[in-house]
């Protein structure tokens, strides 16, 4: 099908779960291509009968029936049902996917499900790298990062580009450097590699070598998480561990309010399992001119001198970097500049509309 230039195209963004439901990695991957791109009618999934955020104002919503507008099995199988009738009416297909325990089966089934319309299949993350070994690409795939892109190349996955997922920087404004007792966060999940413990041994050495802080961690939940239980055995081992400041919350709706008191943003996971590579907040952190102290995965190369790094597990050399950065203002002022540059010059709006728009005209001439 030729797109008809007289009339603005039409896209489906395929998600799992509803636009405007649970905050998570794909959806807000979606809603941001959909505020980027005013001059396409977009069609998105609306959670119903109550939705947990504001829905879009543009496009044309279609109900999907979600309790709590997470991606459950349900929320599944009736987003594929509707992907299988709304194909047939759109210009493209832009899907928001993980590469997770079901995909392989749904990449099979893609001509019976979208039909012959183009398809833009952007990867939020790859939950295991063996799935990709039984993967058949949707169409022109988008990585979020070069990191991403070599492990998708390396296993055939056909046409592939590399868009940066973008943050408003009239939303996330750069802050002065905050007055008083510092702050240390840790934003993320409960996940075995995801780098909290490190953290808390990180945040023992930094006292030991005479740093004072208060270190927050701010845990999201995962659907099957025990987040108390969870929650609880942090403060146990980070009690045990001789630290005496330290707070454990559960999900911030407000980042806002969080990141204008904090001093240093720590993430040293030791593997990115199941996660984007890299996270909105550590992008937020940095456009707000908070330093952050990452772990030396591949994934966080991209982000180059704007931040500081150690070898991943290694919470002693992390601990040491978090010590010398809460005792080198000047240091820490390089560094929040650089971020706050490195974020409007690779993750701005203007940037991830143009590419996304470009794309969009190539599939549709």
């Amino acid at each position: 099908m030729r797109h008809d230039e007289r009339r603005r195209p039409r896209v489906l963004l395929l998600t799992s779960s509803p636009l405007d439901g649970a905050d998570g990695g794909e959806v807000r991957l979606a809603a941001d291509v959909l505020e980027a791109l005013p001059d396409v009618d977009f069609v998105w999934y609306s959670q119903w009968p109550s939705r947990r955020t504001t829905p879009p104002e543009r496009g044309r919503p279609v109900r999907v029936l979600s309790r709590d507008g997470l991606p459950h099995l349900p929320e599944r199988v009736q987003a594929a049902g509707a992907a299988t009738v709304w194909a047939r009416r759109v210009d493209l297909v832009h899907a928001f996917l993980n590469v997770g325990r079901v995909f392989p089966a749904f990449s099979w089934l893609r001509p019976l499900l979208l039909g012959g319309r183009p398809v833009v299949h952007t990867v939020p993350w790859v939950m295991d790298a063996s799935f990709l070994k039984h993967v058949r690409p949707l169409g022109t795939t988008v990585a979020l990062s070069e990191s991403m892109a070599r492990r998708l190349r390396a296993s055939d996955f056909g046409d592939i580009r590399v868009i940066p997922p973008m943050i408003a920087l009239d939303e996330w404004p750069y802050l002065p450097r905050p007055e008083g007792f510092p702050v240390v966060l840790f934003a993320g999940h409960h996940d075995p590699r995801g780098g909290v413990e490190t953290v808390i041994d990180a945040a023992v050495e930094a006292v030991r070598a005479g740093a004072r802080f208060r270190l927050v961690l701010a845990m999201r939940r995962r659907s099957g998480q025990d987040n108390v239980m969870l929650d609880e055995a942090l403060r146990e081992r980070a009690g045990a561990a001789g630290l005496t400041d330290f707070e454990v919350r559960g999900y911030v709706e407000d980042m806002h309010a969080l990141l204008a008191t904090v001093h240093v943003l720590l993430f040293p996971p030791t593997a990115r399992v199941g996660m984007a590579d890299i996270p909105l907040t550590v992008l937020q952190a940095l456009a707000s001119g908070r330093p952050a102290i990452l772990s030396d995965l591949p994934q966080f190369a991209d982000l180059g001198n704007a931040v500081l790094r150690a070898p991943a597990g290694d919470a002693r050399r992390t601990g040491q970097q978090l010590a010398w950065l809460l005792d080198q203002p000047r240091s820490w002022d390089v560094l929040a500049d650089r971020g706050r540059a490195l974020v409007e010059d690779h993750f701005g709006p203007e940037r991830f509309a143009a590419r996304y728009a470009a794309l969009y005209r190539e599939l549709l001439a």
